[in-house]
């Protein structure tokens, strides 16, 4: 009841508030510009059979909202300071528990190097750093293939320091990078922990580092840009098998590979992109202080989007997303080494500051239990189905 009643209340809230906070915050501090943005997006989910992303879709679910507010200002013409709260409800990940999504310092020496350090986003693919950004895409969902919501903070951030830069080469465009290391982020309200007490070994503690790289060529042809990351990370987790009385696991994934290469193309009233993602993890199990194996967790992923802007109010689009388990633990089950995710969209820009989302998703597959992407055993007690039909609209309001 008590979250129906915040469900409701979040829903009302993001009606009101177009209305009431319109007007323009920024503001002025001792001849310095400060800009102060907020955003708001209420999700309804409807799937045929199958429950997805943790929420109850096969009744209809309204239990996907997510917002943020965030502050930043340049205090010197090379240093900028910014922070963002932010707070979701995505089935039962997140509960609104506001966190700091992040929080830096920026130092830009010239266009080629700079640095920055706090809590900052990670840049990894295409949209890693930017998926929070609704009002910049077409879709109301993501291809959740390479940016699944579930489990959104396993990649999202990192508590450390980057340095960045933009390189110009002549009439060969542009190169912009980004370099980093740092701690990761640990979410217990996100998918792994979810994920992990569903399949019956709850996460007792996580820790883990990260280090990168992401890479952008800005092209001469007009309109097309093409990069590539790497990410090593570490991850130390204490599990608890529940099933053998409580047995400690001590899961150490040293590396936790990801690679990513991708490109975006536009080009008149069309928009292109395209990414694949791969994930080689190889965890050291340790049982009761006995150890257990090693077991590589192999998978890989990709989509191709295509988006068409037909007026300045509607724009259509549609996507290819795919993605692969390497190891499944049932090998036989052909829907759990997979999931496939056609997808057509229409996003109505209502004003600059609202847009309305409608989707439907045609998915084929539903993964292993152990590199879920939105389906797990625990939210289908009667047991997951080979194919799910599941239509989003999506409200997103930004200032």
């Amino acid at each position: 009841m008590f979250s129906n009643a915040k469900t409701a209340l979040v829903a009302a809230f993001l009606c009101a508030a177009p209305v009431a906070l319109h007007a323009q915050f920024d503001f002025n501090v001792d001849g310095r510009d400060v800009q102060f943005h907020s955003f708001l997006q209420q999700g309804f989910a409807y799937s045929n059979q199958n429950n997805y992303l943790t929420m109850n879709t096969s009744d209809g679910s309204f239990a996907m909202t997510d917002g943020g507010i965030n502050v930043s200002t340049s205090l010197t013409d090379k240093f900028h300071v910014g922070a963002q709260v932010y707070f979701r409800n995505i089935g039962a990940l997140g509960d609104y528990h506001p966190q700091l999504d992040w929080a830096y310092g920026a130092y830009k020496f010239t266009d080629w190097f700079g640095i920055r350090a706090g809590k900052v986003k990670t840049a990894l693919g295409l949209y890693n750093d930017t998926q929070d950004m609704e009002f910049l895409q077409t879709f109301a969902l993501l291809p959740q293939s390479v940016y699944p919501l579930d489990l959104r903070s396993n990649t999202i951030a990192h508590t450390g320091g980057d340095i960045f830069g933009e390189v110009g080469l002549r009439k060969a465009g542009s190169l912009s990078y980004t370099a980093y290391a740092g701690l990761r982020e640990n979410d217990n309200r996100g998918g792994l922990y979810y994920g992990d007490a569903s399949a019956g070994t709850p996460v007792q503690s996580f820790s883990g580092r990260t280090e990168g790289m992401d890479l952008r060529w800005h092209t001469p042809v007009e309109g097309l840009m093409i990069g590539g990351s790497f990410a090593n990370n570490t991850q130390d987790l204490v599990l608890v098998l529940t099933s053998y009385g409580n047995l400690p696991i001590a899961a150490i994934s040293h590396p936790d590979h990801r690679t990513s290469g991708y490109a975006d193309y536009v080009r008149g009233r069309f928009h292109f992109n395209t990414e694949f993602r791969r994930a080689n993890q190889l965890d050291n199990l340790t049982l009761a202080g006995s150890p257990d194996g090693i077991y590589n967790l192999q998978n890989k992923a990709w989509f191709g989007t295509v988006a068409y802007r037909l007026t300045k109010w509607l724009e259509i689009g549609a996507y290819n997303s795919r993605f692969y388990v390497g190891s499944p633990s049932t090998p036989t089950n052909t829907a759990s080494n997979h999931i496939f995710d056609q997808t057509v969209t229409a996003r109505f820009d209502v004003t600059k500051w609202l847009n309305l989302k409608l989707e439907q998703h045609f998915i084929n597959g539903y993964a292993d239990t152990y590199s879920a992407h939105g389906f797990y055993a625990a939210d289908n007690p009667t047991g997951l189905k080979p194919t799910t039909n599941m239509f989003v609209v999506r409200l997103g309001y930004f200032m």
